[in-house]
């Protein structure tokens, strides 16, 4: 096969492609941001450092509070820092793997977590939730950093374009961005910037901004036997757009993915998510908008009419405080309202208010709250985890896109601390297999609840049978295994649980002790009975020895 050729103009080619699907949603996006986050996008690089035009579709705060609200309930119940929301497991391997196993696996994950700490992620997350709830979409920049492993750079809407292998995976991304000379020119170094870029630095003009193209794709050329970056699974390039040079800035590849793609849900096949908590709500929020400015109007109308008057008091002023007067004409007339309106607020008060609601139930507002929402003393705690299990349901889409999005950023990290050689040796049993990721956050727990129920009751079952009708049954029930399932479903680390064949042994010792005290009490019985027959001179070793005993 003929190896491509990569230039600017094929890039160039590739991006207008691009642009085919990115034009079909950009009119959507720019609706969304008007009503939910209007600073969020930036379908022009060169706006960047500037101040959108002032928006005057927002009416009532309403759809921004339920956004933060979404951010900070995904924030706290799905990646929250002061919890451990993931956990290291095994391919293949099941709740029995062996104690060595779970131990290296606890290992793992703490170095994770101390990547995470250590880097932005935590930081960035938020604005990540914001985007994936109002667009459907977000994506990260996975850079490696000296210090932390992993540097983290959320794209702002508009400024990438993506497409998808035959799997449905985003494996292509078109980012334009602006950037500083100064910045070109210490990442990039001076044989490689446009000589634009050299005039600024030689003009001391280090903040004149350029417009970047960074495309990564699938590498047509990939060589799996090579050591050189061009051939590497996917290739990378950087590239001045308005320089007429053909040199790129950088050329070079990754082994993974750098980009962390959080998605909702896509119709069928649809390069760009078509579904989400924004596009849901934007109905109810268009009419929350225009329904809080009539009943605005008709507030104003109420306390602020427009008066009528003959003519002779045209130039009268008429004094806005209480019990002030204006003369009347020579027939006795004065000011009177236009007309009279008497609107029925309250009632279109009462619709907002539904509308209101409305939004932040879409926005899952109303299940971050359950707490406040289900403190009603009339509740049982029944009602309560019914009310919570029934919620779970709504969000589990939705989580368990945002739990692809995580699995990426674990995949990519992973990858990084095996360069580093930072992963401790793994036990032998597992060499060759690959790790996954379970995610056992708040959220996520919520949906394992279930699960935990039902084996509580199952085994206060069997227990309360076994008890009544046959003792038995108790022997139904393998209690390592319940106790080693029950830890891993409420995310018991590992390091707390004595594993199986520790277990085992300590009932081998005991049984053992057990055996030997038994014996020696029956010794003991032997030499009295002895002791009695024979008389005071017949006891100890030597009749023991005579009589087979030892």
């Amino acid at each position: 096969m003929e190896e491509t050729k990569y230039s600017k103009k094929y890039f160039n080619m590739r991006r207008n492609e691009l642009d085919i699907a990115y034009n079909s949603f950009k009119q959507d996006w720019q609706e969304l941001a008007d009503y939910f986050l209007p600073r969020s996008v930036r379908f022009l690089a060169r706006n960047v450092n500037k101040q959108p035009a002032k928006n005057k579709k927002i009416k009532d705060s309403t759809p921004l509070l339920a956004v933060r609200n979404f951010s900070s309930g995904m924030m706290s119940g799905a990646t929250s820092p002061a919890t451990n929301w993931f956990k290291v497991r095994i391919r293949n391997y099941g709740q029995e793997c062996g104690f060595d196993v779970k131990t290296w696996s606890s290992q793992v994950e703490n170095i994770f977590r101390d990547i995470f700490n250590s880097s932005n992620l935590y930081r960035i997350l938020p604005s990540v939730y914001k985007q994936i709830g109002v667009f459907g979409i977000s994506v990260l920049a996975l850079l490696h950093d000296e210090d932390s492993v992993l540097h983290c750079s959320l794209l702002p809407i508009g400024s990438y374009r993506i497409a998808k292998n035959q799997k449905g995976e985003v494996d292509t991304i078109c980012r334009v961005y602006m950037e500083t000379a100064r910045n070109l020119y210490e990442q990039f170094g001076e044989q490689n910037v446009s000589k634009e870029v050299l005039n600024a630095i030689h003009s001391n003009r280090y903040e004149d901004l350029f417009e970047v193209v960074h495309f990564v794709e699938p590498n047509r050329n990939y060589k799996p036997d090579s050591v050189w970056a061009k051939d590497k699974q996917f290739i990378s390039v950087y590239y001045e757009c308005t320089s007429g040079e053909e040199k790129f800035l950088s050329k070079s590849g990754f082994d993974k993915f750098p980009y962390a793609v959080f998605e909702s849900e896509v119709n069928g096949e649809d390069v760009y998510p078509s579904e989400c908590p924004g596009v849901n709500a934007l109905p109810d929020v268009k009419q929350l908008m225009s329904m809080v400015l009539d009943e605005g109007k008709a507030v104003k109308k109420m306390i602020s009419p427009t008066y009528k008057g003959p003519a002779s008091l045209k130039n009268k002023k008429m004094i806005d405080a209480p019990a002030a007067f204006i003369e009347e004409d020579e027939n006795g007339r004065g000011l009177s309202p236009i007309y009279e309106v008497n609107p029925r607020v309250l009632e279109v008060d009462s619709i907002i208010e539904k509308l209101k609601e409305s939004i932040k139930e879409i926005f899952y507002n109303d299940l971050f709250a359950m707490i406040l929402n289900t403190s009603e003393r009339s509740r049982t705690a029944t009602e309560v985890n019914e009310l919570k299990e029934e919620k779970m349901v709504l969000l589990s889409p939705l989580l368990e896109q945002i739990h692809n999005g995580l699995n990426q950023i674990m995949s990519w990290v992973f990858a990084e601390c095996i360069k580093l050689n930072v992963i401790p040796q793994p036990p032998v049993e597992i060499m060759g297999a690959n790790i996954d990721i379970e995610f056992v956050s708040t959220l996520a727990q919520a949906q394992k609840a279930v699960k935990i129920s039902a084996m509580e009751r199952f085994t206060t079952f069997t227990i309360n049978l076994a008890q009544t009708l046959d003792p038995s049954l108790k022997m139904k029930l393998n209690a390592n295994k319940i106790v080693d399932d029950y830890a891993d479903f409420a995310n018991i680390s590992p390091e707390q649980i004595v594993s199986t064949d520790e277990v085992e042994k300590i009932k081998k010792q005991q049984e053992q002790a057990e055996s030997q005290k038994q014996a020696m009490e029956q010794i003991k019985e032997g030499s009295e009975i002895i002791k009695n027959i024979a008389g005071t001179d017949s006891y100890g070793s030597d009749l023991m020895s005579r009589l087979g005993l030892v």
